[in-house]
């Protein structure tokens, strides 16, 4: 018995540990979506993804725009990093909106936007953009709709 208890204890302390079973990860919590701000023309949506909009400091933003959703002619007080997750956003430069002065960006795009760069977009279908910047996000029309 005494050998079977010392060949067992040697087993233990020899054998290689065994590798721990990963728990899989958290799923990432699901973004909150809420009406876009008053800024915006009625009918997007927003959630937060980092950072808080309304404050000095950097903020990602995710905004969804449902098919022929217009922002007029507007421009921010600082950069923007603009990624494209769904759809087709066509974007333009200038003072008016002009449907035919505009690129389409699809899923996938990624583009900057100046400060105090006049620009204006349209969604083509369902269109949600991912929006990095500065805080607090201001916007300002250029022709006050």
């Amino acid at each position: 018995m005494r050998v079977m208890l010392v060949s067992a204890g040697l087993l233990l302390v020899l054998a290689p540990p065994l590798p721990a079973q990963a728990s899989p990860p958290a799923p990432a919590a699901p973004f909150h979506w809420g009406p876009a701000p008053a800024v915006f023309p009625p009918g997007a949506r927003m959630a937060v993804v980092s950072g808080d909009p309304s404050k000095e400091g950097p903020f990602t933003i995710r905004l969804s725009m449902p098919n022929g959703y217009r922002i007029p002619p507007h421009f921010h007080p600082t950069d923007e990093a603009v990624e494209v997750a769904r759809g087709t956003l066509l974007f333009g430069m200038g003072d008016t909106l002009d449907v035919a002065k505009t690129q389409a960006m699809k899923a996938g795009a990624k583009g900057s936007v100046a400060a105090n760069m006049h620009h204006f977009v349209i969604a083509k279908g369902l269109t949600v953009v991912i929006v990095t910047a500065m805080g607090p996000f201001a916007m300002t029309y250029v022709n006050k709709p």
